[in-house]
């Protein structure tokens, strides 16, 4: 089932996410090493993730996650390997099981100027998640909340445009805004042994890698990294 908005808005993709061992990473990614490819971003070893999320006054992405809220976003920045080669803005839009995510190119000094407070060159930008971004920044007081790391596998199949991922050592950091610091102090979420997968695909997932995950129903979770990192910081801030 693929769900789509009206007008010209994009497909949504199904997304399942589940808490896992990392023995049960390994025997999962062993099998699926002759069913899928390596995401051609990443390295065999896999990559850093690094997310400076953003929310409004209202705490608006962190509470309506809370309530389970059936439609919700969320703003980020994004980069991997702490480099500025690849910049994106992102709006992951959210409605029940299924995801849309939305991403414009940044240099590094408009990420700079964004985190410092200054958006005024995004209505300079044709692109309209750049322009909706301002609107937020400006009336929703939308601002950075907490920077989310972790190391991630990734596979992908274009059959059913599938991609699953392996998110190991997710960390909170939020002393600074420092995005570009590989040696910014993290703060584990998660117990050592466990880790996110995620799966999500666009048209269908092929029966041979569902079998090839199985993962047990009991294991999926609404799991969100930025509601886990955001709670480590009040925890370790009161």
């Amino acid at each position: 089932m693929v769900v789509t908005m009206k007008g010209n808005a994009p497909k949504f993709r199904h997304e399942m996410k589940y808490l896992i061992s990392r023995q049960e990473k390994q025997a999962m990614q062993n099998r699926l090493q002759g069913l899928m490819e390596r995401d051609e971003n990443g390295a065999e070893a896999g990559y850093t993730v690094r997310s400076l999320y953003f929310d409004d006054y209202w705490m608006s992405a962190y509470e309506e996650k809370l309530a389970g809220t059936f439609r919700r976003k969320k703003y980020r920045i994004r980069i991997y390997n702490y480099e500025d080669a690849v910049i994106k803005l992102e709006c992951k839009e959210k409605q029940g099981n299924y995801i849309h995510k939305e991403s414009a190119s940044l240099t590094r000094e408009e990420t700079d100027s964004i985190i410092a407070g200054t958006y005024d060159f995004l209505l300079q930008r044709e692109n309209a998640l750049c322009q909706r971004f301002y609107v937020e920044c400006t009336s929703g007081l939308l601002r950075p909340q907490v920077i989310v790391d972790y190391e991630r596998d990734a596979f992908v199949c274009r059959h059913g445009d599938v991609r699953i991922t392996f998110d190991n050592d997710v960390r909170s950091a939020w002393l600074a805004y420092a995005i570009f610091d590989k040696n910014l102090p993290t703060y584990g979420v998660l117990d050592h042994q466990m880790l996110i997968m995620e799966v999500k695909y666009t048209e269908y997932l092929p029966e041979i890698i569902r079998r090839a995950v199985s993962p047990d129903a009991a294991q999926l979770t609404a799991a969100s990294k930025y509601t886990m990192c955001l709670e480590k910081k009040r925890e370790m801030t009161v």
